[in-house]
């Protein structure tokens, strides 16, 4: 593992805990090279409530790439519509220890354009 990848991973680790003591579900993303990943976890992180990824026929119908701002706020409102239907509006974001810009500030801005509160 790079040097780089640890230290994002030490971010990760640290901001879970923080929002473990919420006790509020928990947004979680990755973030690939090709594709973008969310998944909305229980508060005790044990059950995936929803998913969204790039990968989705749903989500990837129109778009030129599954790595851009305009894929990740797709996933981002799919989630978000997906949530509100589990009867989940108000959510814990985990950005992975990735930076808040980009891909990563889309997604969120998407989500809660579409009806999640963090």
């Amino acid at each position: 593992m790079s040097i780089k990848n640890n230290a994002r991973l030490r971010r990760a680790k640290s901001t879970r805990a923080h929002i473990r003591v919420l006790g509020v579900p928990r947004l979680s993303v990755l973030r690939t090279g090709q594709h973008l990943y969310a998944q909305l976890f229980s508060a005790d992180g044990s059950k995936v409530i929803v998913a969204a990824n790039t990968l989705q026929a749903d989500v990837k119908e129109g778009l030129k790439s599954g790595k851009n701002s305009e894929a990740a706020a797709r996933v981002g409102k799919v989630i978000a519509e997906r949530a509100v239907a589990a009867g989940i509006q108000k959510i814990a974001f985990d950005r992975s220890g990735y930076r808040y810009h980009g891909r990563i500030k889309a997604l969120a801005d998407a989500a809660r354009e579409a009806g999640l509160q963090f």
